[in-house]
């Protein structure tokens, strides 16, 4: 199904554009009927996951169902650079902003059906009751970020095993998930991880934040139909010398895209 999904909307065209109306704003109404949703589809790819069946094809179906459910609460999406992930099927590293829940998930609908990725996600997701069976079925790169020195030793030698398995990355280098793009904060390990396996990276950036942060668990945020979901790929590259510069050159283009999406004040 999710192959078979991304064929109907993603397979021939560069963009994505959602094309459903802003239900009426009824207070707290998206938010309940979209985690209800939500939690459906986690507990369903869970037991998948306890199964040994949660593969490729059900994750980005996951991906999808979670998509078309922020779709259903008025979400709208905008999806451009989709023909990066097409024409360069070799593994790469992905190297995104982090603002909230959404794009560790919605991304997945887009790449996976074209080639197998995975996630560099926080100790912390893997000992969530019911999702840490579904986020360890899809073999993440788990980091603890209490010491940098060893999280920084771990994705450089796990990443490899996993570039050289033909499978790309997701990754975040920012410290944490916020609203605010922290420039200060962004930092090398996914152009050092790329240097060191002759691999591309792919800059991502996001706007997420109709997917808020909960106070109490970041993953329980509010829901705000009012807010569009964007997310643009840049064209992939190499990284010569020690990766300064295409770092920056990454931070550039997520620094462009929020400005061009009118929300500079994002960038710190």
């Amino acid at each position: 199904m999710g192959c078979k999904l991304h064929n109907e909307i993603f397979s021939s065209n560069d963009e994505y554009r959602t094309r459903v109306e802003i239900p009426k704003n009824i207070p707290l109404f998206p938010s309940l009927k979209f985690f209800i949703k939500l939690a459906r589809i986690v507990i369903h790819g869970s037991n998948l996951g306890k199964l040994g069946l949660y593969n490729n094809e059900r994750w980005a179906e996951s991906a999808f169902d979670i998509m078309h459910a922020l779709e259903g609460v008025g979400v709208k999406m905008h999806f451009s650079g989709m023909q990066y992930i097409r024409e360069y099927l070799e593994p790469t590293i992905f190297i995104s902003n982090h603002m909230g829940t959404l794009e560790t998930m919605v991304p997945v609908a887009i790449i996976e059906p074209v080639k197998p990725v995975l996630y560099v996600v926080k100790q912390e997701l893997v000992e969530y009751p019911v999702f840490k069976h579904l986020i360890s079925a899809r073999e993440p790169i788990v980091v603890g970020r209490k010491n940098p020195r060893e999280d920084l030793v771990h994705v450089l030698t796990e990443g490899a095993d996993r570039l050289q398995s033909g499978k790309s990355i997701i990754l975040f280098p920012q410290k944490t998930r916020s609203a605010q793009f922290d420039t200060d904060g962004f930092n090398t390990l996914g152009v050092k991880l790329a240097k060191k396996n002759n691999v591309t990276v792919t800059p991502m950036a996001v706007l997420t934040d109709a997917w808020g942060n909960g106070k109490i668990v970041k993953e329980f945020g509010k829901i705000d139909p009012t807010k569009e979901v964007k997310i643009a790929f840049g064209k992939p590259f190499k990284v010569e010398g020690n990766g300064a510069e295409e770092n920056e050159h990454i931070i550039n283009f997520i620094k462009s895209k929020l400005t061009e999406w009118g929300r500079k004040d994002l960038i710190l």
